[in-house]
Order: C-alpha cells, then sequence, then structure tokens
C-alpha cells in the first residue's frame, strides 16, 4: 500500500534533469533523489550510494502503516479519529497539506507545523491531555506521535515545497526564522549558516547540504525521515532540536515561536522542490 508509488514511472523513463520531469507525485523517494543527483552532480546529495540502495526498504513505510490505522481510528476520551482534523485543506484532507507547512489557522490565530497541528487536534478533538503519552511522547518510531506524523508526511511525497506566505504572521514566523538561522549566538559563536551556508562544507566524513542550494536543501529538509544510525524515525523537530544541541545552544521548546519560526525559513528555501517523504538518512 505505502508503496503504491514506486512502479509507477520506470526509473530510466524518470531520471534525467529534473527540469524535464513534469511531476515528481508518481515517483518513488529513490527516484526523486536519483534524479536530483543526475541533474545536479551535488557531492552532498550523491555522497552516500548505500543510501540510494537502501531507500527502497525503508522502515519508516512500516511506521506509515502504523500511523494511517491510528489516523482512523476512534480513540481518546471523546472516542473519534482524527479525520476530522483540518491540516490546512479541510477535515480529513492528507494529499498535499505536509509541503503546505507550517501555516496559518484561523482557530488558533498561531502558525503551526505538523507537530503543533497534530497535537492540538488530539487534544481538542480527541479528548487527549498534554500529559498523555499519546501527546506527551513526541520521539521514536514506537510513539504515537512519529508513526502518525510519518503517515500525514508521506501523503505529500514529490509535491513541491510550497508554505503559504500570505497571512502576515507566516510571512512574520519566515523572516524571523531566517533571522535565527544567521545569527551567531551561544557559547561557541556558532549560526545554522556556520554548517549550511556553503557547498562542500563537512563535519567529519559527512558532506553538509546548502540552504543556497534548493535542490540540496530538498533532502535536508525532508522529515519525517528514518535514521539509520539511530534505528529510528525522526522529525522535523527533532532534528532542529539535535542541530541546536549540537552549537551548544539551550534546549529547544518544541512547538515554541523559535521552532515554528526556523522550519518556516528552513521549508521556503527548499520551496518549488520535490519533497523526499519519508527519507532515509546516515
Amino acid at each position: 500500500m505505502f508503496r503504491k508509488f514506486i512502479f509507477a514511472v520506470p526509473l530510466a523513463l524518470a531520471v534525467g534533469t529534473a527540469g524535464a520531469v513534469d511531476s515528481f507525485v508518481d515517483m518513488a523517494q529513490e527516484e526523486i533523489l536519483q534524479t536530483l543527483i543526475d541533474e545536479t552532480g551535488s557531492p552532498y546529495l550523491g555522497q552516500s550510494p548505500q543510501n540510494l540502495q537502501m531507500m527502497p526498504d525503508n522502515p519508516a513505510y512500516w511506521v506509515a502503516e502504523d500511523g494511517e490505522a491510528l489516523f482512523e481510528e476512534p480513540r481518546g476520551p471523546k472516542n473519534v479519529s482524527l479525520e476530522g482534523c483540518d491540516f490546512g485543506k479541510g477535515p480529513g484532507v492528507l494529499e498535499g497539506v505536509y509541503v503546505e507547512l507550517p501555516r496559518y489557522f484561523a482557530d488558533t490565530g498561531k502558525v503551526m507545523d505538523l507537530e503543533t497541528r497534530l497535537v492540538h487536534c488530539m487534544i481538542t478533538l480527541q479528548g487527549f491531555s498534554k500529559e498523555d503519552p499519546a501527546v506527551k511522547k513526541r520521539h521514536g518510531s514506537d510513539s504515537d506521535m512519529m508513526k502518525l506524523q510519518t503517515y500525514i508526511a508521506m501523503q505529500s511525497n514529490g509535491m513541491k515545497w510550497n508554505p503559504p506566505m500570505d497571512h502576515p504572521l507566516e510571512k512574520a514566523m519566515r523572516d524571523a526564522g531566517e533571522v535565527l538561522f544567521y545569527r551567531r549566538s551561544g557559547p561557541m559563536d556558532f549560526s545554522c549558516q556556520a554548517c549550511h551556508g556553503a557547498t562542500g562544507q563537512r563535519i567529519r566524513a559527512s558532506v553538509l547540504p546548502n540552504i543556497n542550494e534548493p535542490t540540496e536543501w530538498t533532502k535536508a529538509v525532508s522529515w519525517p525521515a528514518e535514521r539509520a544510525g539511530q534505528q529510528n524515525v525522526r522529525s522535523t523537530q527533532h532534528r532542529l532540536r539535535g542541530c541546536l544541541w549540537q552549537m551548544r545552544h539551550p534546549g529547544l521548546v518544541a512547538g515554541s515561536d523559535a521552532s515554528i519560526a526556523l522550519i518556516s525559513f528552513w521549508t521556503d528555501a527548499a520551496r518549488g522542490q520535490p519533497a523526499i517523504l519519508p527519507d532515509l538518512k546516515r
């Protein structure tokens, strides 16, 4: 079920240059990545042939399958499913919602990413409390949160990142995220830009993505993703927390304005490029 797109377009016909591909939607995740590698020759995208080889067997597909069951199951004190949750395109509509997040939601008056919107719906629609394990546990393939996020995000595979910038708060969050991305701070005087502002930079053996190259950045921001080295699916919020930890910053509060702002800027930087969802990373 979850690999329904894989064989829709033969790889030999799908690859070439990304500009020659009309749509990435019917392509498997590894086909999207191979197309971008062929187009750009990026040292970041092409640094791991093993990554491409393992992507068809991505363990995140099993996590997404569990997420589908959770999404449709009546749960919580109110015994309702998440099919009544509006992620931006109407209640229960999931296709294409992830590539248009974060976005402003009138019912909360806030710009929200997938995780914060999911938490909101689990509390308001299903009646879970903030302390309930279904809501509180945010990380790990065995958590409800990662199962649901992976399933929802997967419905946008191959679609182009297109976060809306129509509402003033959407623009404000994106601009605040840009400031945070480039601001040097903390005990090591680091910024996100220090690692991701140029092509070919490395941390040990790993080539880092350049935010100024959207074809690289789309893989960098394609979360949820299976972290092969951790044997768990991780979210965008988890990756963001990990980046700031490596910069020796204080712990980032999940769902905070700062986290949403950075994710808004991250996503906007990949605008127009196909999402790889779920991804497989080292």
